[in-house]
């Protein structure tokens, strides 16, 4: 009896082995099945990478910073040209 019943359990401990590892197998396709399938869609929708996005939004504030030096360099300009104005009129 003791024989059968340990056989018994090893069969089944085996059985409970293999098939956690194909349910690990299976998950592992499954993964990479779903991560493909997004970067399709992805690729489909024509979403912007995260590089490109980092890319152009240092652009975007290099340009802001710009734009700002620019308009005070103006408005100092334009302070100067109604000085001088001022003293002709």
């Amino acid at each position: 009896m003791t024989q059968t019943s340990n056989r018994f359990f090893d069969e089944l401990a085996k059985l409970m082995t293999d098939a956690a590892g194909a349910a690990q197998g299976l998950r592992t396709e499954f993964e990479t099945l779903m991560r493909s399938q997004g970067e399709r869609f992805l690729r489909e929708m024509d979403v912007v990478q995260r590089e490109e996005f980092e890319a152009v939004k240092a652009m975007a504030e290099k340009a802001r910073e710009e734009n700002e030096q620019l308009a005070e360099r103006l408005a100092a300009l334009e302070a100067r040209l109604e000085a001088l104005e001022g003293r002709q009129g």
